[in-house]
């Protein structure tokens, strides 16, 4: 997370304030404002929240670009969108359907909750899934929200998939990256297409904005949809096969 130390001494300056000025209001020591102002510490959101409090301005102000693509935490973006927002822990707990204390412990950090979890915590804050989900949207992370979601361990995930459980916590970690057939076996275990580890987040969205109306409405017909339900599960073969089927049909048609 970049925070703006030219903006907080700036702000401070702009109020009168000394550097003990803004150090007692905010309750920090005058050591540490100091590198905060000149980049040289990168403080917390707790932190940030005190600084902004002090200077009455909203934390976003004090943070370089838009915090959907900052190095936050998920858990310190949903806590500053909630607070931007003026809704309380109770709020967004009640507006996401999901419990006060597990919501507050997605907010420390000390859970990780699972897809469906995480798209009901961006609907109550009214905000894309993929706003939250940043580096948190990269393929460990997915990988184990998924497993989660499954209710499976590393290692009953690792005998279904025919890996070691070692090799599926290095992936979640981001210490590896797995081959493309790793990923395929991951992917056939959990019922998805290996193009859901790889993508980023709101890429489908990018592209379906780039299609025309026509394509778009083509790819939304019931019959397409479930085509390519199947194409996601298909391997290599079965696909080269139903291509070249799909060919010889269409020279028929044409003969």
């Amino acid at each position: 997370m970049i925070v703006k130390g030219e903006q907080i001494r700036a702000l401070r300056e702009e109020r009168g304030y000394t550097l003990q000025d803004l150090a007692r209001r905010a309750n920090l020591s005058l050591s540490y404002l100091s590198e905060i102002e000149r980049g040289s510490k990168r403080p917390s959101l707790k932190t940030i929240d005190k600084l902004a409090g002090a200077l009455n301005v909203p934390k976003t102000q004090l943070i370089e670009g838009d915090i959907t693509n900052s190095c936050l935490s998920l858990g310190d973006k949903i806590r500053l969108m909630r607070t931007e927002k003026n809704m309380s822990l109770q709020d967004l707990a009640r507006r996401a359907d999901i419990s006060l204390s597990y919501l507050s412990e997605i907010e420390r950090c000390t859970v990780y909750p699972a897809l469906g979890t995480l798209k009901r915590v961006a609907g109550g804050l009214d905000v894309p899934a993929s706003a939250l989900i940043g580096h948190e949207g990269s393929l460990g992370h997915k990988l184990k929200a998924l497993r989660e979601e499954y209710g499976l361990t590393q290692a009953q995930l690792a005998n279904l998939a025919g890996v070691t459980a070692g090799l599926i916590g290095q992936i979640e970690q981001g210490k590896v990256q797995p081959s493309l057939k790793t990923l395929e076996k991951l992917a056939e275990v959990m019922g998805v297409s290996p193009c859901y580890f790889i993508m980023e987040p709101g890429a489908v969205d990018q592209m379906l904005n780039m299609m025309n109306p026509e394509l778009r409405e083509l790819l939304m017909h019931p019959n397409v949809q479930a085509v390519l339900n199947l194409v996601c599960n298909l391997t290599q073969k079965e696909l080269q096969f139903i291509l070249n089927f799909i060919q010889l049909f269409k020279r028929s048609e044409l003969g």
